[in-house]
């Protein structure tokens, strides 16, 4: 079942929720709502499910406006943040529960709640736990049975409201990849709310990025990660070094450094602007290979995982920078703090006008 929603706004006391939000969401899609707290991803989610009624515009569920319907009337299943299992029932009668308060005409008998429950724990491999509490499960345990009473009911749409932010980050990992699964076998349409930038990279077919209300932009992750239409959201999406400047003339001065304008804005007037980097997209060498190289003393190192982290003080600016180099790289420059290296910025992104998160 497809999701359009048509302008909607929602105001609180003090300030906007949601300004004038559009979006359609294909049948079978997996769409992540990717925000700062309070950017109004949670709102939206809620608004949805018809948990919170908009100030102005429509829901549209399978070609049917369901704006002021109640949830119980919806179809929709919610995963909540922090599982909201219930804790004197065991994990069966946890994912029973939906079924069994439905209305008794639409009912089931209790050996098809029986058999749907246990097929759902299967599914979400949780059939060894059918008789446990949720005292006696793990965080990553209890998420996975509130997904299997969420898809009791047979919803046509599932909303999940930062399913993983309660759980350590090996289990979150492990979890996005069993999601991921899951969505590919089921092929439920589905929304989730994250401010995990690499949980919405790895996990959704489309990102929508919100900020303050608005949709700052929508795409594949490819695209919102490659070609950001904006200041806010390349500095979203990833660990970035920002650099503060002006563009004159075709060019970007960024302290003693320059680099070239964009073809897009070299005829701009003069501005400020704004240079981004990604620190794995910076180059460090103990040899000048451009005159366009920067030079800087290594103040940090440290280790992640695969890659390691330099902090180095550069000399043309007034900010450090943070680069990420290949464990590989590293051992064979052999580099340690207080060394001399040279700096070359790979991939310079620029925007003009005010920067603000």
């Amino acid at each position: 079942m497809g999701i359009e929603l048509q302008n909607i706004t929602k105001k609180f006391t003090g300030y906007t929720a949601l300004d004038n939000i559009s979006l359609n969401v294909a049948s079978g899609e997996l769409v992540a709502l990717l925000g700062p707290s309070g950017c109004g991803k949670t709102t939206l989610l809620r608004i949805i499910a018809g948990l919170e009624l908009p100030d102005s515009g429509k829901i549209i569920l399978e070609n049917k406006d369901t704006t002021n319907l109640p949830p119980r009337k919806k179809n929709v299943g919610f995963v909540f943040q922090h599982y909201a299992l219930f804790r004197r029932l065991n994990v069966f009668d946890n994912v029973a529960f939906g079924l069994r308060v439905l209305p008794l005409r639409d009912r089931p008998s209790r050996s098809e709640i029986s058999d749907r429950v246990e097929h759902l724990l299967k599914l979400v491999q949780m059939d060894w736990a059918i008789k446990r509490y949720p005292s006696q499960l793990s965080g990553g345990q209890r998420q996975r049975v509130a997904l299997a009473r969420a898809l009791a009911v047979n919803p046509k749409v599932l909303l999940l409201d930062e399913p993983f932010s309660a759980l350590d980050a090996k289990v979150r990992q492990e979890l996005r990849r069993w999601l991921r699964k899951l969505h590919d076998e089921i092929h439920i349409t589905s929304i989730f709310v994250t401010h995990d930038q690499e949980e919405a990279l790895e996990l959704a077919d489309r990102i929508v990025v919100i900020n303050k209300g608005r949709i700052e932009q929508l795409g594949t992750p490819q695209e919102v990660y490659d070609h950001p239409v904006n200041a806010f959201v390349y500095n979203f999406l990833g660990n970035v070094n920002v650099f503060h400047g002006r563009i004159k003339n075709g060019k970007v001065s960024l302290g003693t450094h320059h680099v070239d304008a964009p073809d897009e804005l070299k005829h701009t007037e003069e501005k400020p602007s704004q240079a981004f980097v990604r620190p794995h997209e910076i180059g460090i060498s103990r040899i000048r290979s451009n005159e366009t190289d920067l030079t800087g003393t290594i103040r940090e190192i440290r280790l992640m995982g695969g890659q390691i982290g330099l902090n180095i003080e550069c000399d043309e600016f007034k900010e450090a920078i943070d680069a990420e180099i290949p464990r590989e790289l590293y051992q064979n420059l052999q580099l340690a703090k207080g060394e001399k290296v040279f700096i070359s910025l790979n991939r310079v992104k620029v925007f003009t006008g005010d920067y603000e998160i």
